[in-house]
Order: C-alpha cells, then sequence, then structure tokens
C-alpha cells in the first residue's frame, strides 16, 4: 500500500466509524443500556427475552447499511426494517426510546470519525420513528 492509499480517507461511513468492531460496540452498549436502564423498559418489553440473536444480527445490519459488507442483506434477502419488524408493535414511545439509545449507544462509542457517527445516529433515530404506528 502507498502512503498515498494509506493516507486517503475511507470511502464508506462503516470504514470511517471504524468498521465491524464499533459496530459490535455500539450494539453491545445499545442492548445493554436497554436491558439496564429502566428509561427503556417499554423498549425491553416488546422484545424478546433473550436477545443473543439480535445482538449477533444488528452489527452485521449496520455494516451492510453503512456502505461495508453486505452480509445480512444476503442472508437476508428482500428482508428490509419494516418488514423486519412487522409484528412488532411500534409506538411513538419505543421508536423514540429506541432512537434514544441507540444515540447514547453511538454517542458513548470510540468511533474513528465522530461527524459520520453522529450522522448516523440523526438518520437511525428518524428510521426508527419514522416506524412508529402509533
Amino acid at each position: 500500500m502507498s502512503a498515498d492509499t494509506a493516507d486517503a480517507p475511507a470511502s464508506s461511513p462503516f470504514e470511517r466509524v471504524g468498521g465491524h468492531d464499533v459496530m459490535r460496540a455500539i450494539t453491545d452498549r445499545f442492548y445493554d443500556l436497554m436491558d439496564q436502564d429502566p428509561a427503556y423498559a417499554e423498549l425491553r418489553a416488546i422484545h424478546a427475552a433473550d436477545l443473543s440473536d439480535m445482538r449477533a444480527q444488528l452489527p452485521a445490519f449496520l455494516a451492510g447499511w453503512a456502505g461495508g459488507p453486505r452480509d445480512w442483506f444476503e442472508a437476508n434477502p428482500g428482508k428490509c426494517m419494516m418488514s423486519a419488524h412487522g409484528g412488532i408493535p411500534i409506538t411513538r414511545d419505543t421508536a423514540g426510546q429506541w432512537a434514544e439509545a441507540m444515540t447514547r449507544a453511538i454517542a458513548e462509542a470510540e468511533v474513528a470519525e465522530r461527524e459520520i457517527a453522529d450522522a448516523m445516529a440523526d438518520v437511525l433515530s428518524r428510521m426508527a420513528r419514522g416506524m412508529a404506528r402509533g
């Protein structure tokens, strides 16, 4: 790799925030908040008792969504966030709790580029709030 290549900015948001390790750290903190902070009790209540599968899948989803490896999307052809959450009763309150917990998780993560991470938090927050059905 030449010095020019090494100094070139990473191209995707996935790479610019720090890759898989950062996506895993964000996911772990997000689910820890959901599990431990009473502010997210209503959100926690609409999820499965065992969050292991979600903890495994969310980093892969976030990676592909942010321009990284698309393994999750290849393993789940045709699946989108709306179809994946179709049977879950998402209210304004639970959507807001999700958005707040994800924003906190991203804010607390050690990322390579804070501006990109904050932009991700904003978009994910708006996406979550847009899924509210009541």
